[in-house]
């Protein structure tokens, strides 16, 4: 399985959809460019969350990739594309194990040397922050575009920037190497996620040779 190229990530926070369901938020930000959804419900009991894995599925289909935050066992009961690991969650040599080959498995890292132990262990691509201040988690270090061009230097598997993310900055993090981004609020609390989400699409391809737009 291959990612799309750039790479634009909506993970989920149901508490910041503004009165919308998840499902109202990831129809139309698909709608509007969204190739990659990760459902990231932390606080959700593994029944809920495998139901609400089924769901997003349903309205995924074959438009987007869909990832399981953390929950490696939720996302292989519910058949998804891949599961995205936070950096102190299961290692992935483990995680593998439990989740086959078919997985993919994307590591939450901070760091050049988090990012290369992530990919000596076999991860298929990274998220990387935190990039920009954010609304999500305030008060968090950043590590601006200076971080992005660090760890695209140092690795050979994608990464995604996260962190403050919109369409008047994804082009900064795209330019140092990144393959796409993850956004939560650029997308889930605007009026139109579907506008939102064409914005952040257009602002990436700006810096990408178009005969590049496909899958990496």
């Amino acid at each position: 399985m291959r990612l799309p190229y750039p790479s634009l990530c909506l993970v989920t926070d149901r508490l910041r959809c503004n009165g919308r369901s998840i499902e109202c938020v990831v129809d139309a930000a698909i709608d509007g460019g969204v190739n990659i959804v990760q459902l990231r419900e932390k606080d959700l009991p593994a029944a809920e969350l495998y139901s609400l894995a089924l769901r997003v599925k349903d309205i995924v289909g074959n438009r987007a990739l869909l990832f399981v935050n953390d929950r490696v066992n939720v996302a292989s009961a519910a058949d998804v594309d891949g599961v995205q690991l936070g950096e102190s969650a299961l290692p992935i040599e483990a995680a593998r194990r439990v989740a086959g080959k078919n997985l993919l498995i994307g590591r939450s890292v901070h760091s050049v040397s988090g990012a290369m132990e992530a990919e000596s262990q076999g991860a298929d691509l990274l998220t990387l922050g935190t990039i920009f201040p954010t609304a999500s988690h305030p008060g968090v270090r950043t590590g601006g575009t200076e971080l992005v061009k660090e760890v695209a230097s140092a690795v050979s598997i994608p990464l995604l920037g996260i962190g403050g993310i919109d369409a008047s900055n994804a082009k900064q993090v795209m330019k140092e190497g990144a393959a796409g981004v993850a956004v939560i609020t650029a997308i889930s609390t605007a009026r139109d996620p579907a506008l939102a989400a064409t914005d952040l699409c257009n602002a990436m391809r700006a810096v990408v040779v178009p005969q590049a737009v496909g899958e990496i």
